[in-house]
């Protein structure tokens, strides 16, 4: 698949603000409303910032973006049109939370039920766009059941990275932000480690034959090409990246989260290091999600001289 830039700042974005927005509003629950007002809000602009961000840059990739509201009616049986409706839900929560967890207005009351909701509802929302990739039986490496955790974990652990660097800018930096975050980014390293072996392994069993039910008389071919110049179909769907050049980019991610892990255990030395490591989590998403997209062969490309998918 193509990997486009749009969809990468998407998925990297909304990622980290979902994960942020989630654990602040754990933290609300916890430990009741913010000791600084200023802590609370610069929170709440960042992790807002990057969902507003990320979801504005989603409908860059569409042919009309002035008519993606219309997404939002097919509900019943999109899981784009869920995550859309999912995200536009998370922002009545979120915006009351951050309104009463900063202490704007007066109600400690409402911080933990406000909490828990916009930690559910930013999870929910994450849970919708993994669910939009794996729901895709085309695409062999999006439909399997470790697509939706690996958005969760690393959603959750780019948002702890974040939630560790701006508590250390406010001197606001605790022992259990470190270790929550080391525990979160070691998971998704795990997780992608899997992924990767996972897909590397499965069985490539989309075929010309299993496509035209044809293959008890042999190998099927086709006796023309089907286009005589590459087309849209052909751009999009049938983006390769070359094997070398995956391994190194794997290995590049594995480091970065690694770095990342490193970073979060100097932080417990010295407190800005969490930045260090906010930075280092982040990369390894970027590169991750162009990587997710890269690697994805979607069974068209069979139409189009693939042998298998």
């Amino acid at each position: 698949m193509h990997p486009a830039y749009s969809v990468i700042l998407f998925t990297t974005a909304s990622g980290a603000g979902y994960g942020l927005l989630a654990l602040l509003g754990l933290v609300g629950f916890n430990h009741g409303q913010a000791s600084s007002v200023a802590f609370a809000l610069v929170c709440m602009f960042i992790a807002l910032g990057l969902i507003t961000i990320g979801l504005l840059s989603s409908t860059f990739h569409l042919g009309h973006p002035e008519r993606a509201w219309r997404a939002l009616s097919q509900w019943r049986s999109s899981w784009l049109s869920r995550e859309g409706v999912a995200a536009v839900i998370t922002y009545v929560p979120a915006l009351a939370f951050g309104l009463v967890w900063s202490g704007l207005i007066d109600a400690p009351r409402l911080i933990a039920p406000l909490g828990v909701v916009t930690a559910v509802m930013a999870m929910v929302t994450v849970f919708t766009t993994g669910m939009i990739y794996a729901s895709l039986k085309t695409i062999r490496a999006w439909n399997q059941m470790l697509t939706v955790p690996v958005y969760l974990v690393l959603g959750l652990a780019t948002g702890s990275a974040l939630l560790a660097g701006i508590a250390s800018l406010f001197e606001r930096f605790q022992v259990f932000q470190a270790v929550l975050t080391i525990a979160l980014l070691l998971a998704a390293l795990i997780l992608k480690f899997a992924y990767w072996r996972m897909i590397d392994e499965a069985p490539r069993d989309h075929t010309m034959e299993s496509a035209t039910g044809l293959g008890s008389i042999g190998t099927v071919g086709q006796w023309e090409v089907p286009h005589t110049s590459e087309n849209y179909v052909q751009k999009e769907m049938g983006y390769a990246v070359a094997r070398k050049h995956a391994k190194t980019l794997r290995r590049f991610v594995l480091v970065l989260l690694a770095l990342a892990l490193l970073a979060m255990l100097a932080s417990l030395a010295l407190s800005y290091f969490a930045i260090l490591a906010a930075a280092l989590a982040l990369a390894a998403a970027v590169v991750e999600r162009w990587l997710f997209f890269a690697e994805a062969q979607h069974v068209v490309t069979l139409f189009y001289g693939a042998k298998s998918a």
